[in-house]
């Protein structure tokens, strides 16, 4: 909080109702946004040798720490040992005969790389959501990157140019929008076949207003994206399947070639600039409809889903077979192809940046639960799409009664922690001032 600031209220709401996933400042505090910018970098043979040997430096480092963190975790009574142990291991690397090689790689990368493991480490302990154990990483099958910190001492950008150290040098980027707030660091990474370049940014924006009034609540499905409580709906994309065939094709023809040949090299850059497509196909689609909602939603309520458990495999074991094997796994495609946990997240920070908020609530019963009558019934839901209460005999669109109940749940969680709701209404009439939402 800036000096001579007021004490922001928000700290004074109860703990339970800070905890969702909503970060809110009074309007007396200032709001940090961290923001990053990619674009696409233009570099020459040398500049591209060079950083596929600090990417390499970065992947030998990581390796090598993953598999002394899994020894250590393997003993008894042992532990995963913190950034502050793994960075020892590198100058003892570098002073052996074996490793003398890392002499030449660039310290910062090596030690970003290792943060890097540690904060896997941490979120695979606290069951972050859609955080799994870390993984080693091989040369072809994973996205190097490499991170340079201290951008203002080392590094530097003139129009479409950025200076990177290590010996890089001078490199040309495709400026496609303008950069916005100071340049914290930036991370080179490989993907397929080009080289990009992230900026994250950091800049203080005073008073952040709601740029939109309103409440809604969302409910997730397959056959519609996203349904919204006021009746409108978002289409499914579904990038994957459009792509499926075409995928398939590239990836038996690549299975035909010799490994390593030229053609296979060939044939496995085709797969994966059809990955490529396909995820910044869905991205795209994702930023405009979180970008719609958020610009004309001060809060939304969306169901807290585990997309982890929900795509898990039914398979079974050879012991435990598995039933309708293949039609869960058709349906666990189908999850994964809308990006619920990416939606959210871009909802996340799109609300607090405009001024608003996010709540999440439990997802159980939302399509089974009258919202006239209250009922709560399997019977309710005969069919995916029409609800039909046995009891009062409402008849609406399954989705929107989950949608309405979603909302519900958000404003009854806000009654539940003692909270005024008029405080939180999402009107601007100079008397009662809403909350706004910030990233930090």
């Amino acid at each position: 909080m800036r000096p001579g600031r007021k004490p922001c209220w928000f700290s004074t709401l109860p703990h339970s109702y800070r905890a969702v996933r909503m970060n809110s400042v009074c309007y007396d505090c200032c709001m940090i946004i961290r923001q990053g910018f990619k674009y696409r970098l233009d570099t020459s043979e040398a500049q591209s040798a060079r950083l596929r040997v600090l990417c390499g430096h970065a992947r030998f480092v990581w390796n090598h720490a993953l598999a002394q963190c899994n020894e250590a975790l393997a003993t008894e009574g042992q532990y995963v040992p913190r950034y502050e142990t793994m960075a020892k291991w590198v100058t003892a690397w570098k002073r052996s005969p074996d490793t003398e090689w890392l002499k030449d790689a660039y310290t910062d990368n090596l030690q970003q790389k290792l943060k890097d493991l540690d904060t896997a480490w941490q979120r695979f302990f606290k069951k972050v959501a859609d955080a799994g154990r870390p993984q080693f990483k091989k040369k072809g099958r994973c996205r190097d990157s490499v991170r340079f910190v201290n951008f203002a001492k080392y590094c530097a950008v003139d129009g479409n140019r950025v200076k990177l150290p290590a010996g890089i040098g001078w490199v040309k980027f495709r400026k496609s929008r303008a950069i916005l707030g100071e340049v914290k660091n930036c991370t080179v990474g490989f993907d397929a076949g080009h080289w990009f370049i992230s900026f994250q940014t950091e800049r203080e924006v005073d008073n952040p207003l709601p740029k939109a009034t309103g409440a809604v609540g969302i409910d997730m499905g397959i056959q519609r994206f996203a349904t919204l409580s006021d009746g409108t709906y978002c289409e499914p994309l579904n990038s994957f399947k459009r792509h499926q065939e075409q995928l398939a094709k590239a990836q038996r023809q690549m299975s035909r070639k010799t490994k390593f040949s030229s053609n296979w090299k060939k044939a496995k850059a085709r797969v994966q600039r059809i990955n490529h497509r396909i995820s910044n196909v869905r991205r795209d689609y994702l930023h405009k409809a979180s970008t719609t909602i958020s610009k004309n939603h001060a809060m939304v309520c969306i169901e807290d889903l585990q997309v982890s458990n929900m795509s898990a495999s039914a398979a079974g074991t050879a012991e435990q077979p598995g039933r309708n094997v293949k039609a869960k796994s058709g349906l666990n495609k189908a999850i994964l192809d809308q990006g619920w946990y990416e939606f959210r997240r871009q909802l996340d920070y799109k609300l607090a940046w405009n001024g608003g908020w996010l709540i999440a609530v439990p997802a159980h019963n939302t399509s089974r639960t009258c919202p006239c009558c209250g009922h709560v019934s399997a019977d309710n839901r005969k069919t995916q799409a029409q609800f039909l209460c046995v009891q009062c005999g409402y008849v609406n669109n399954a989705d929107v009664v989950g949608a309405i109940n979603v909302l519900r749940r958000g404003e009854a969680h806000l009654s539940n922690e003692g909270l005024d709701l008029a405080r939180f209404a999402c009107e601007v009439n100079g008397a009662v001032m809403p909350s706004a939402a910030g990233t930090c």
